[in-house]
């Protein structure tokens, strides 16, 4: 009786109830950092007031929880089915921001979309980045009976991949890596055939090299951030390297931003300066985006940082546990392609934030002040969990690990 009444008290939560508390957890938590980290929006940059900020993420916060709610209610097999639809509708919106795109706090990049007679801007390149990776792995699934022709390959993997990777590059180099990065993950998951996976790899380094040639030489590409990437690089080699003069002005300028995070998280310590007590977060730009991961440490201490570092391994170790006790080829090849997502996204947010890579802007999944970047992360996770209730449904139908070519293209 006593198991029964456990089991409908948690009813709400559908799907692993460890990976739901984790996500509950980091998602209360992020309150905390990014109320005290948006002072620097009101007080430096002028912009709105730390509780209109931290109220404004509560919204997203509760907002993005029951999307995975909602997601949780519908077939995750439905969603692939859509998955080519909705791709070539974020296709159509990424060309329409290249456009008509804007740029919000000052950013120098066009990567939101304003909703027309609205005050909302989003940025389409998020979310063309999931369909991509959902309409990737249903494809894979689909075409796993045969081998695929040359000409398949290219047109309905290949084409899709670089079609996205070339629309978001312009404005957001980061995230168009990422995409290529992640696809080709996808791609090895997805059991295509090496030879492919080496040649789309071939072939996207020289299209990149070509791209960087045109557009540091040329005026053939019109508003590109090339340059900026390529002061980033530099910037970060030559620091590395130590081959400038550590009193050198123009160094210390465009290193700023590293600059601050770095004192931010030595200045934090082993428990940390305490809740709201940041002394580097007026000085430090994107302190709740980009760079909130330093505030963290600096008022949470290497014991806080420990902390949430050891939430997202939990949430890591749930997704591999969920995709291999899946026993449909899609959910399973799902699960570990947004499993990837998330986890390079937080990597590169965490790395920038130590000096490990080049500054760029990616924020860290659940806790950054933004919109669309969360509402996405709660969407992969929402999927995550509907697969993961799913699996208890297969094994009661006799769904086994061993499926056969007609069940596997049944759920796909």
């Amino acid at each position: 009786m006593n198991e029964q009444d456990t089991e409908n008290r948690f009813e709400f939560l559908k799907g692993d109830k460890v990976l739901w508390m984790v996500i509950l957890v980091i998602s209360i938590f992020s309150i905390f950092p990014v109320y005290s980290a948006s002072s620097n929006l009101e007080y430096i940059v002028n912009n709105g007031t730390t509780t209109g900020h931290v109220i404004k993420h509560m919204f997203f916060v509760v907002l993005g929880l029951s999307i995975m709610r909602v997601v949780g209610m519908v077939k995750y097999e439905y969603i692939g089915k859509l998955s080519s639809i909705l791709l070539g509708l974020m296709i159509i919106l990424l060309i329409v921001t290249m456009f008509t795109g804007q740029t919000i706090d000052g950013a120098s990049a066009s990567r939101w979309l304003k909703i027309p007679g609205t005050p909302i801007s989003f940025q389409p390149s998020s979310f063309a980045f999931l369909m991509l990776i959902i309409y990737l792995c249903r494809y894979l699934t689909k075409k796993i009976t045969r081998e695929r022709l040359p000409i398949e390959n290219i047109m309905y993997i290949f084409g899709p991949i670089l079609l996205v990777f070339v629309l978001v590059a312009k404005d957001n180099g980061s995230t168009a890596l990422m995409i290529l990065m992640v696809s080709v993950v996808v791609l090895v998951i997805g059991q295509l055939h090496w030879k492919y996976i080496a040649g789309f790899i071939s072939a996207s380094f020289v299209a990149i090299v070509l791209f960087l040639i045109i557009a540091l030489n040329t005026n053939l590409i019109g508003g590109n951030r090339v340059h900026t990437w390529m002061s980033r690089i530099e910037t970060f080699t030559s620091t590395k390297a130590k081959t400038a003069d550590v009193d050198d002005e123009s160094l210390k300028a465009k290193n700023y931003q590293v600059m601050q995070a770095k004192a931010a998280i030595v200045h934090g310590g082993i428990t940390g300066m305490g809740p709201g007590k940041s002394a580097l977060k007026q000085m430090l730009p994107q302190s709740a985006s980009d760079f909130i991961f330093a505030v963290i440490v600096e008022e949470y201490g290497l014991i806080g940082a420990a902390f949430l570092i050891s939430m997202y391994l939990i949430m890591m170790i749930r997704i591999v546990m969920i995709a291999s006790k899946m026993p449909a080829f899609f959910g399973s090849l799902l699960v570990l392609s947004l499993g990837v997502m998330i986890f390079v996204q937080l990597s590169v947010n965490i790395a920038v934030a130590v000096n490990l890579i080049p500054v760029t802007g990616q924020p860290l999944p659940l806790i950054s002040y933004g919109g669309t970047s969360m509402l996405v992360t709660y969407l992969q996770l929402g999927i995550i969990l509907n697969i993961s209730s799913r699996i208890q449904i297969y094994d009661e139908e006799g769904l086994g690990k061993k499926q056969s070519i007609a069940e596997i293209n049944d759920i796909a």
